[in-house]
């Protein structure tokens, strides 16, 4: 998943009817059109180094209007290195002319836990930086599930199946912070903004006691998404360490994208961590982080299912 929404205004048709006494009217109906401006193209990172082997990949596009809904434009022809806090230098190249700049070297591993990253990009006559630390993770300790029937036919899905939750305990030491991400199917999965799922030591943000501890039954289960899983299914966790700045960056993701109905707020661009080396340039948006990951996975069957809930 991207989860990036970049939100430069065009014309906004907004259509609003009375609502009284429990009754619709659909009378009284008026479109009103707010004729705004669209900015310039903004540079675009979607950048996340991990301390797996095997490639990394970052990726740069023009921002668009936001009722633009034609692929993003990929910035191309850019310089795009990573540099450790020892030094070393990570040169990422754009071979197939898409916007997605891959470092890989055989053999050789990018992230390490408790190192500095510092991300520069040279685009045309900008440069643009942004640094990172790849934090401690916790080991995942097992995946179990629970027998379920719901009491309505659902949507999606079947009726009857499996809860999937993990256990884990977070560090010692307040502050930690984590993604959560569903493995199905081998691969990790973050089907919607809205389904984001992090945590500020074991709990949802800071303030909650939850130093040290397993982590609470919500994030515990927030590998299941919009289904129950059925026998037979693969199912994991990926558990992110990042940094509390990814934290809140990834917050507001999640309530942008939640943000609707009577009470919404307007909409405007999450700040980046991208930063101009020139003040008076352009602004970039989007975000450049970093991870160490720890994983696990199961095969749901019954016969290991923990018993249903009275």
């Amino acid at each position: 998943m991207n989860p990036m929404k970049y939100f430069n205004k065009s014309a906004i048709k907004i259509g609003f009817a009375a609502l009284l006494g429990g009754f619709f009217l659909t009378g009284c109906e008026d479109v009103v059109d707010l004729e705004t401006q669209t900015g310039p193209p903004q540079l675009v990172v979607d950048g996340w180094i991990t301390n797996q082997a095997g490639p990394q990949t970052i990726k740069l596009t023009w921002s668009a209007s936001y009722f633009d809904n034609t692929p993003a434009k990929p910035v191309l022809n850019a310089e795009v290195v990573v540099k450790d806090d020892k030094g070393t230098i990570y040169e990422f190249e754009d071979t197939a002319g898409n916007g997605n700049y891959i470092w890989q070297k055989t053999g050789d591993t990018l992230g390490h836990i408790g190192r500095k990253y510092t991300l520069t990009i040279k685009q045309g006559a900008e440069t643009f930086t942004s640094s990172t630390e790849i934090k401690r993770v916790p080991a995942v300790d097992s995946i179990v599930y629970t027998k379920e029937k719901l009491p309505f036919e659902p949507d999606k899905g079947p009726r009857e199946g499996y809860i999937a939750e993990f256990y884990a305990r977070d560090f010692v030491g307040e502050g930690d912070t984590y993604w959560i991400k569903p493995v199905i199917r081998g691969k990790p999965e973050v089907p919607k903004a809205t389904s984001i799922s992090i945590a500020y030591d074991a709990a949802f943000g800071a303030g909650a006691p939850s130093d040290g501890l397993i982590f609470i039954l919500p994030l515990r289960q927030s590998i299941t998404t919009d289904t129950l899983y059925s026998a037979g299914h693969q199912v994991g966790v990926e558990l992110h360490s990042i940094t509390n700045e990814a934290f809140e960056f990834l917050k507001q993701i999640r309530e942008q994208a939640g943000n609707g109905g009577l009470f919404a707020t307007p909409i405007a661009n999450i700040r980046s961590n991208v930063v101009n080396a020139n003040p008076g340039g352009p602004k970039a948006l989007g975000f450049f982080g970093s991870s160490a990951i720890s994983r696990m996975e199961t095969t749901i069957d019954p016969a290991k299912a923990r018993p249903e809930d009275d």
